[in-house]
């Protein structure tokens, strides 16, 4: 399938549904892919997606194009920045979701604002995101760059990601993440989470977070889990990481919330274990550089700090160090100086 150059397309909301016959399939956006400018258009549709793909496989969509989900219509209307307003959403499209694909490959093309995510993977193997560069207003709601749920052997590479919310999150059922090569900006950083807010069993293992370059986000790299869930993330690296002028360069909150400290305390907990940050550099806005506030009745554990240096943004001011219930080790220089627990 072909979108040529030098051409606009206006495009309502479409599926293409698998599986399909042959073992590999091209879609080439060279030209323009624009979404319809009003909300109204998804009446009697689906209301959170817009470009569908579903159980596609060896599936590569490239090109030189670019795609516009053309989202103010929502971002005026949405419940998460006009929650007093009377018929607010609390669902807008996502631009490209990728559901039940396996062998997938997305590169080159230019995706910009998207009423809320702009890209979706769930329920794929094998997927590889490369040269993409994502793009819409700091101000945005709900605009992930690229959210990974129930997915493994995801590699996102040399992309660029600027967006109202987390550059990449990451969700539940997921293994076997690579995140390399990234700028991310603005936005809140790479999450994982958040984890558990069900109460249900969660399972995220080997995550990997290298080579990224953060440019005033208000979070870096972040962990976040509800009280409520079980289960455990495990096996996570950040390795080679920068901050620039970042609110909060590297945060585990396991006590996350819709209203902070309205939650009531559980004995239960998402267990996080195996974090090792390697090689972080940069300049923090906030006092608390390093933020670990893990859980009183699942603790963190087994995290590992190896050669970091973070000073304040503005010259003069300090930064330091915050930890609850976080057990783990330094190596190599630490600045701010670890706070672990013995």
């Amino acid at each position: 399938m072909l979108v040529p150059d030098g051409n606009t397309f206006l495009v309502h909301p479409m599926a293409f549904d698998g599986p399909c016959k042959p073992t590999t399939i091209s879609f080439m956006i060279s030209g323009i892919i624009i979404a319809p400018d009003s909300p109204e258009a998804w009446k009697g549709r689906n209301q959170g997606r817009w470009l569908i793909f579903k159980d596609v496989d060896g599936l590569s969509v490239d090109g030189t194009g670019m795609i516009d989900g053309r989202g103010k219509g929502w971002w005026d209307i949405i419940c998460a920045k006009h929650g007093h307003l009377p018929g607010c959403v609390k669902l807008a499209p996502t631009v490209l979701s990728f559901l039940q694909c396996n062998k997938v490959s997305l590169s080159n093309i230019l995706v910009v604002d998207s009423p809320q995510t702009h890209i979706l993977i769930t329920g794929c193997n094998n997927v590889v995101i490369r040269y993409l560069s994502v793009k819409s207003p700091e101000t945005s709601p709900n605009t992930d760059g690229i959210h990974i749920s129930s997915s493994h052997g995801v590699f996102i590479r040399n992309t660029n990601i600027g967006s109202g919310d987390d550059c990449v999150s990451i969700g539940d059922h997921t293994s076997d993440i690579y995140i390399t090569d990234v700028d991310c900006g603005p936005g809140h950083g790479v999450s994982i989470g958040s984890l558990g807010k069900s109460g249900n069993e969660v399972k995220v293992d080997n995550i990997n977070v290298i080579r990224v370059r953060f440019n005033k986000t208000t979070n870096g790299v972040r962990i976040k889990t509800w009280q409520v869930g079980r289960g455990h993330v495990r096996g996570v690296l950040y390795e080679d990481i920068n901050f620039m002028d970042v609110k909060n360069p590297i945060i585990i909150d396991q006590y996350y919330c819709n209203v902070r400290g309205a939650c009531e305390s559980t004995k239960t907990g998402v267990q996080i274990s195996d974090v090792r940050y390697a090689g972080i550099f940069g300049t923090s806005k906030s006092k608390v550089a390093i933020n670990l506030n893990c859980s009183q009745a699942v603790p963190c554990t087994d995290i590992l700090l190896d050669t970091i240096l973070l000073a304040p943004s503005t010259p003069g001011k300090e930064v330091i160090s915050s930890c609850n219930n976080a057990y783990g080790s330094s190596a190599g220089i630490v600045e701010p100086e670890s706070c672990f627990l013995e």
